[in-house]
Protein backbone atom coordinates (compact mmCIF):
# COMPACT_ATOMS: atom_id res chain seq x y z
CA UNK A 1 0.00 0.00 0.00
CA UNK A 2 1.26 3.51 -0.88
CA UNK A 3 0.25 6.96 1.13
CA UNK A 4 0.78 10.29 0.15
CA UNK A 5 -0.71 12.96 1.72
CA UNK A 6 -3.02 10.74 4.10
CA UNK A 7 -4.44 9.11 0.96
CA UNK A 8 -4.22 5.46 0.22
CA UNK A 9 -3.39 4.03 -2.92
CA UNK A 10 -3.67 0.05 -3.05
CA UNK A 11 -0.79 -0.58 -5.19
CA UNK A 12 1.59 1.04 -7.66
CA UNK A 13 -0.78 0.84 -10.70
CA UNK A 14 -3.39 3.27 -8.37
CA UNK A 15 -0.44 5.27 -7.33
CA UNK A 16 0.21 6.10 -11.29
CA UNK A 17 -2.96 6.65 -11.93
CA UNK A 18 -3.02 9.15 -9.44
CA UNK A 19 -0.40 11.38 -11.55
CA UNK A 20 -1.91 11.01 -14.81
CA UNK A 21 -5.59 9.85 -14.45
CA UNK A 22 -8.06 11.23 -16.01
CA UNK A 23 -9.56 11.69 -19.45
CA UNK A 24 -7.06 14.08 -19.92
CA UNK A 25 -3.56 14.32 -17.90
CA UNK A 26 -2.05 11.68 -20.21
CA UNK A 27 -3.00 13.97 -23.49
CA UNK A 28 -1.43 16.89 -21.96
CA UNK A 29 1.89 15.47 -20.51
CA UNK A 30 2.70 14.50 -23.92
CA UNK A 31 2.23 17.25 -25.87
CA UNK A 32 4.22 19.22 -22.78
CA UNK A 33 7.34 16.12 -24.18
CA UNK A 34 8.11 19.82 -26.12
CA UNK A 35 7.84 23.12 -24.05
CA UNK A 36 5.33 25.04 -25.08
CA UNK A 37 3.19 28.13 -24.57
CA UNK A 38 -0.40 28.03 -23.46
CA UNK A 39 -1.91 28.93 -26.30
CA UNK A 40 -0.16 26.48 -28.45
CA UNK A 41 -1.22 23.70 -25.90
CA UNK A 42 -4.62 25.38 -26.61
CA UNK A 43 -4.15 24.84 -30.35
CA UNK A 44 -3.01 21.76 -30.25
CA UNK A 45 -6.21 20.42 -28.11
CA UNK A 46 -9.29 22.02 -29.33
CA UNK A 47 -12.04 19.59 -28.37
CA UNK A 48 -10.66 20.54 -24.69
CA UNK A 49 -12.35 23.47 -22.72
CA UNK A 50 -9.80 26.22 -21.57
CA UNK A 51 -11.35 25.87 -18.31
CA UNK A 52 -10.52 21.95 -17.98
CA UNK A 53 -6.84 22.31 -19.63
CA UNK A 54 -6.21 25.46 -17.20
CA UNK A 55 -7.88 22.73 -14.23
CA UNK A 56 -5.58 19.57 -15.34
CA UNK A 57 -2.25 21.97 -15.37
CA UNK A 58 -2.52 23.24 -12.40
CA UNK A 59 -2.90 19.50 -10.75
CA UNK A 60 0.27 18.35 -12.91
CA UNK A 61 2.03 21.39 -11.35
CA UNK A 62 0.94 20.67 -7.86
CA UNK A 63 1.84 17.19 -8.40
CA UNK A 64 5.30 18.40 -9.65
CA UNK A 65 5.18 17.30 -12.71
CA UNK A 66 5.19 20.38 -14.90
CA UNK A 67 6.61 23.80 -14.27
CA UNK A 68 4.52 26.98 -15.47
CA UNK A 69 6.89 30.07 -16.48
CA UNK A 70 5.41 33.33 -16.43
CA UNK A 71 7.77 36.00 -18.75
CA UNK A 72 6.99 39.15 -17.58
CA UNK A 73 8.83 41.27 -19.22
CA UNK A 74 6.75 43.22 -22.11
CA UNK A 75 3.09 43.06 -22.52
CA UNK A 76 0.96 40.53 -23.32
CA UNK A 77 1.99 38.36 -20.39
CA UNK A 78 3.47 35.10 -21.88
CA UNK A 79 3.63 31.87 -19.67
CA UNK A 80 5.46 28.40 -21.12
CA UNK A 81 4.83 24.95 -19.52
CA UNK A 82 7.21 21.87 -19.70
CA UNK A 83 7.96 18.58 -18.14
CA UNK A 84 10.16 18.52 -14.90
CA UNK A 85 12.77 16.44 -14.53
CA UNK A 86 10.35 14.20 -12.53
CA UNK A 87 7.46 14.66 -15.14
CA UNK A 88 10.15 13.85 -17.42
CA UNK A 89 10.42 10.38 -15.68
CA UNK A 90 6.89 9.71 -17.45
CA UNK A 91 8.34 9.85 -21.43
CA UNK A 92 8.78 6.18 -22.30
CA UNK A 93 5.15 5.51 -20.64
CA UNK A 94 3.41 8.10 -22.31
CA UNK A 95 5.49 6.96 -25.87
CA UNK A 96 4.27 3.45 -25.32
CA UNK A 97 0.62 4.65 -24.31
CA UNK A 98 0.75 6.86 -27.81
CA UNK A 99 1.85 3.89 -29.66
CA UNK A 100 -0.50 1.06 -28.41
CA UNK A 101 -2.87 3.51 -29.22
CA UNK A 102 -1.45 4.22 -32.81
CA UNK A 103 -1.57 0.28 -33.02
CA UNK A 104 -5.33 -0.32 -31.89
CA UNK A 105 -6.42 2.17 -34.24
CA UNK A 106 -5.24 0.36 -37.31
CA UNK A 107 -6.09 -3.28 -36.01
CA UNK A 108 -9.66 -1.93 -34.41
CA UNK A 109 -12.40 -1.96 -37.63
CA UNK A 110 -14.78 0.52 -35.03
CA UNK A 111 -12.06 3.12 -35.13
CA UNK A 112 -11.79 5.72 -37.66
CA UNK A 113 -8.98 8.07 -38.82
CA UNK A 114 -10.58 11.81 -39.08
CA UNK A 115 -8.06 14.34 -40.01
Amino acid sequence: MYCIDDKQYPCSTSLTMKYIGGKWKAVILIHLIEKKRYNELRKELPMVTERTISLQLKELEQDGLISRTVHTSKPPLKVDYELTEFGKTLIPLLKAIAQWGKETAKTDSRISIVK
